[in-house]
């Protein structure tokens, strides 16, 4: 009986042993199909699910350097922005616009706009363009067929998009989301940009309810500010979101969401402002939601650029520019004239600083920043008020370049301080000139010496100065103040203009004859310069010949207080404008040939018959000037030139109205900055 009952327990004793090999047995076989369903089957998937559930590393924006005036104004400054970024989830069609959908309502209840480059548009339907080339390459780059009109192409995208609301407004909206996800991509990794310069509330929201919108990320952003509309526009230039072209020009180091300085000092400076952005790294699950987020790289601020302009002097300039443009062409002078446009530089004559350069029409840089709507930019290309006039902008410099003429044919000898030439009205060769007077009186001015002439502005003097000392040597002496070359300021697109000479008519394959030297010595035949150039000219005159360097950067500022040198800065705006440095001998000019150029300006201005005379009569400073009106075309350009205080220069006022009819009337605009300048209680209120 005992036996019997070992053997059971024995019995049951293997039967709990071999349920238990074939238990294990069974889990392993689990176990085995499992890992080969993770590693082999589903590898991938889940490789990739594992991915996005660690980390992602992102951009931390650095903000860009201030750019401020010579008294240290903030004239551009960068604040803390918000973007919204949307990254690749593993939601459908359907999931991924419920998404968008919720995420655009958001925005929209806190009037935030989101992203929207698609020129579709609903109730009614139709393009957002009139340009039939644009909407055909549209469709073309988006396997469209290119008979399909506006509302079959917004049902095709539809279609294609996944888009399943009825309201077709809802829909038009996802499908702006869709179109920018389309053409730029995104995955788990690398994100869409799809609304920036978010308002707090929003911010807020998406904050607080991560978990209700997937793939979202909100981005520190800096917001570039333009602070004062569209004071010195051209000179401050204006940044705009990167393009593929540039991004492709400049490497690695900028993202498709970045802005990049396009023109002025944003551009030529771009290097010391961007700064140095940091990184961040964030964690998600598979559904897109932030679990963690920290900075692995700490950004650097951008350097702040401090240039020589002077805003209130600036803001002066602009406005009597306008003011003068306006009143020219409303008919507030002895005659109307259909003046648009102009430009002024005022630059201090002792150290080639500028305090301020403006061209008009002039435009909003701030309206760049988020991307400029087509129909403002249209205006804009329409009126050039894009151009900078006062350093791009070349024209004859007229009666005002006759100061050149003179100091050409004292230093040569060719005439002297006293000598006085008569003027009959009618010059006796070539293809015998006229005097401005004559054609107006029919009579010449008499014998005048050179500071008379230059005070009355006698064309049959300088004529004769000219016949004298013949082409080449009016060519030096041009170069020599500085015309027909860039000043080499800090900034894009300057003109180098031209100056008259024998080169300049065989590069044209032209004969060179008398008749061009007559015109040349007051300022007419191939000579061309900018306004800038006109300063520096007028400058260099009144220091006596000696030579002045241009600029427009005080200094440069980085985030660590250290101070970038003018070696540095000379050799990076040499590099971004291809500029090379020009060596010009310095020459010696007698003092008693400077005394009288520079008495026969101060005539111009103070002495009844002086061509600005009507302008400065009253002015409470002595003002040495000159008046110019050059033709072009059928128009007259209205050039004045000057500097005060007349015993002690201290700044030259260079303003050109384009078909201006007569150079008094740009006097105007430089009385106007003198007395604003000298005189506190003048100051024209912006």
């Amino acid at each position: 009986m005992e036996e019997k009952l070992d053997n059971q327990k024995s019995n049951n004793t293997n039967l709990r042993y071999n349920i238990l090999i074939v238990a294990v047995y069974i889990i392993g076989c689990v176990l085995l199909i499992q890992l080969f369903n993770l590693q082999i089957i589903n590898g991938d998937e889940y490789r990739s699910q594992l991915s996005a559930r660690l980390t992602r590393e992102t951009i931390v924006y650095a903000d860009r350097g201030e750019i401020l005036d010579c008294n240290g104004m903030k004239l551009v400054t960068t604040s803390t922005g918000y973007s919204l970024d949307l990254y690749k989830t593993t939601s459908n069609d359907t999931q991924l616009n419920n998404n968008i959908l919720n995420i655009i309502r958001v925005l929209g209840e806190n009037g935030d706009s989101y992203v929207d480059n698609l020129i579709l548009q609903v109730k009614p339907f139709g393009f957002s363009t009139d340009n039939q080339e644009t909407i055909r390459k549209w469709k073309k780059s988006n396997g469209i067929d290119e008979n399909y009109d506006a509302e079959k192409c917004f049902f095709y995208l539809k279609d294609k998009y996944g888009i399943n609301n009825e309201d077709i407004t809802e829909a038009r909206k996802i499908m702006a989301i869709r179109y920018e996800i389309s053409q730029n991509g995104y995955s788990n990794v690398r994100p869409v940009e799809i609304a920036n310069n978010m308002s707090k509330n929003s911010v807020l929201k998406f904050s607080e309810e991560n978990s209700n919108f997937s793939g979202i990320d909100i981005v520190t952003k800096p917001v570039v500010t333009y602070n004062n509309g569209t004071l010195a526009s051209h000179v401050l230039g204006y940044c705009g979101k990167i393009t593929q072209s540039e991004l492709e020009n400049v490497g690695d180091e900028y993202n498709k969401n970045e802005l990049i300085g396009k023109t002025g000092i944003q551009y030529v400076f771009e290097k010391y402002l961007r700064g140095k952005n940091g990184k961040r790294q964030i964690d998600m699950d598979v559904n897109g939601n932030i679990t963690g987020e920290y900075i692995t790289e700490t950004p650097i601020v951008g350097s702040d650029v401090e240039l020589t302009i002077d805003a209130k002097v600036q803001s002066v300039a602009e406005q009597a520019l306008k003011a003068d443009i306006e009143k020219i062409a409303n008919g507030g002078y002895a005659e109307t004239s259909d003046a648009k446009a102009g430009a002024v530089v005022v630059m201090n004559t002792k150290t080639g600083e500028i305090l301020a350069l403006a061209s008009y029409p002039d435009y909003e840089p701030q309206l760049f920043v988020n991307g400029i709507s087509t129909e403002k930019y249209n205006e804009y290309t329409e009126n050039q008020a894009l151009y900078n006039r006062a350093i791009s902008g070349t024209y004859a410099p007229g009666s005002t370049f006759k100061m050149i003429t003179a100091i050409a044919g004292l230093e040569t000898n060719s005439i002297s301080t006293t000598e006085k030439i008569n003027c009959t009205g009618v010059y006796p060769y070539a293809h015998k000139p006229v005097c401005w007077y004559y054609t107006s009186y029919k009579r010449g001015h008499g014998a005048l010496d050179v500071s008379q002439s230059i005070q009355h502005s006698c064309n049959y003097f300088f004529y004769e100065v000219g016949n004298r000392i013949g082409i080449d040597t009016l060519s030096k002496y041009s170069n020599y103040f500085g015309l027909g070359r860039k000043t080499g300021i800090e900034l894009p697109s300057e003109s180098s203009g031209n100056i008259a000479s024998k080169e300049k008519a065989e590069n044209e394959n032209r004969e060179w004859y008398l008749g061009e030297t007559l015109s040349a010595s007051i300022g007419q035949s191939y000579n061309n310069v900018t306004p800038l150039q006109m300063a520096k000219y007028i400058s260099i005159l009144v220091n006596g010949g000696h030579q002045i360097d241009v600029t427009i950067v005080k200094s440069i500022i980085n985030s660590d207080k250290s101070e970038v040198s003018r070696e540095e800065i000379n050799e990076h705006v040499n590099n971004v404008l291809g500029i090379k440095d020009e060596n010009i001998e310095e020459d010696t000019f007698e003092e008693a040939n400077i005394k009288a150029v520079l008495e026969g300006m101060k005539n111009v201005t103070t002495e009844s018959g002086g061509t600005a005379y009507s302008i400065f009569k009253d002015s409470t400073i002595q003002v040495g000037g000159k008046t110019g009106s050059a033709q072009a075309g059928n128009k007259t350009h209205a050039w004045f030139v000057g500097f005060a205080p007349f015993d002690d220069p201290e700044i030259a006022v260079v303003a050109i109205i384009e078909n201006g009819a007569h150079g008094a009337y740009a006097a105007q605009v430089a009385k106007d900055i003198f007395d604003s300048y000298f005189f506190e209680d003048e100051v024209i209120e912006q």
